[in-house]
């Protein structure tokens, strides 16, 4: 854990990857994230595989977090919620617009209670727009932003890129929205500020960085990046596997051709000229895709790196596990501080030199803190107990 964010109270009321993935980055830089989860829990909790701590998905997303598990549809809970509040600089949550305004999660609602809060909403679409009453999911937004339609594009079927995409980018969204609004803030800016963070809208961007092409200057522009797109972009066969190959420069496309002996290519007036090169991406990528079952796929990354052309074996999941790179860093290492049966856990990649880290917290059982943060509320020990008592809330 870093100590960026130290004195940040955030209050995250999120469920699945979105809103917990968002809140542990904020976690990670050392904000205090409570997170706030109905009786039953986030069903992360209980995702298959589970094992210490609850479902995979959960651990995951969940580290370094206070837990509070408390029933939202009370009218007790909902007072126990704008007391919490009231002491926080951030709300942050990932449901629809209107479970968030009748739980009292709405923007004006919570403003009223902290005028210098930051509420942050990451939703299905935009509010300004049609689609704003629409249900969201990864697969949902990944299917109208374009993304699972890429496949098509390229000769194939429609497909989901086989992550949970959208909800991934729409977190890291959130987490520059909100460090923004906080900078913003120390700046001296009045709030309340309201950060909305779209799925669709997110994807759609992401998605459009280099496919709008074309139609970023005419109306009626071809759209579609042609590289990317190209069918000869590809993993390419070698003689006993896959490699990534990936000549980018004139210089390394020069080197790649010398190395297959397709000094004919070289003699062309156009492989000198940046634009008629890209032109031809297609005939080039084959080349490539021709050239590469006659050595193994040892064999080729030798030659490759020797003349310092990109290039990668394609690795499965599991190949991950046991990456030499990855094995030198440490990417795996379960803090001392988890349960034991824990055997490997994901780190903050983004690294800061000169800071005293402190240990991480594993992610803790649902409504393991609530007593604690109830008590940090000003909360009287009788008046907690009544609510373990009576449902209102959860202590693990």
């Amino acid at each position: 854990m870093l100590p960026l964010l130290e004195g940040i109270r955030v209050i995250e009321v999120g469920a699945v990857v979105l809103g917990p993935y968002a809140g542990q980055i904020l976690a990670d830089l050392g904000a205090e994230v409570i997170k706030v989860e109905p009786l039953e829990g986030d069903i992360a909790h209980y995702a298959h595989p589970t094992g210490p701590g609850g479902g995979a998905l959960f651990v995951n997303n969940n580290r370094n977090k206070m837990m509070l598990a408390l029933d939202l549809k009370s009218e007790e809970g909902r007072n126990v919620l704008a007391r919490l509040i009231g002491t926080a600089d951030v709300l942050f949550h990932n449901m629809r617009v209107e479970a968030a305004e009748r739980l009292g999660l709405g923007f004006d609602a919570v403003a009223a209670i902290n005028p210098r809060i930051v509420h942050c909403a990451a939703i299905g679409f935009g509010q300004r727009g049609r689609y704003r009453n629409r249900p969201a999911f990864d697969d949902i937004i990944q299917a109208a932003s374009g993304i699972a339609g890429l496949g098509s594009a390229t000769g194939g079927d429609p497909r989901f890129v086989p992550t949970i995409l959208a909800d991934k980018v729409a977190a890291l969204h959130a987490v520059y929205g909100i460090l923004a609004a906080l900078v913003a803030r120390a700046s001296g800016h009045e709030g309340p500020f309201k950060v909305e963070v779209p799925m669709f809208e997110a994807l759609a961007a992401f998605l459009l960085n280099e496919h709008l092409a074309e139609a970023t200057f005419d109306a009626d522009g071809a759209i579609g990046y042609p590289r990317i797109l190209s069918p000869n972009r590809r993993p390419f066969r070698t003689a006993d596997g896959w490699l990534a190959v990936l000549p980018y420069t004139e210089r390394q496309w020069r080197a790649f051709l010398t190395e297959v002996q397709r000094d004919d290519i070289l003699a062309h007036e156009w492989f000198t000229d940046q634009e008629q090169r890209a032109a031809r991406i297609d005939t080039l990528y084959a080349l490539v895709a021709d050239a590469l079952p006659a050595r193994t796929t040892d064999a080729w990354i030798a030659a490759l790196e020797s003349r310092d052309i990109p290039c990668s074996r394609v690795a499965e999941l599991g190949d991950l596990l046991t990456d030499p790179h990855l094995a030198d860093i440490g990417f795996f290492d379960v803090p001392t501080s988890y349960p034991e049966g824990v055997a490997r856990a994901l780190p903050q990649p983004v690294l800061f030199d000169g800071l005293v880290l402190r240990a991480d917290s594993p992610p803790r059982a649902l409504g393991a803190d609530s007593r604690q943060v109830l008590r940090g509320c000003g909360l009287e020990e009788d008046a907690i107990e009544r609510m373990i008592r009576q449902g209102v809330v959860r202590q693990h």
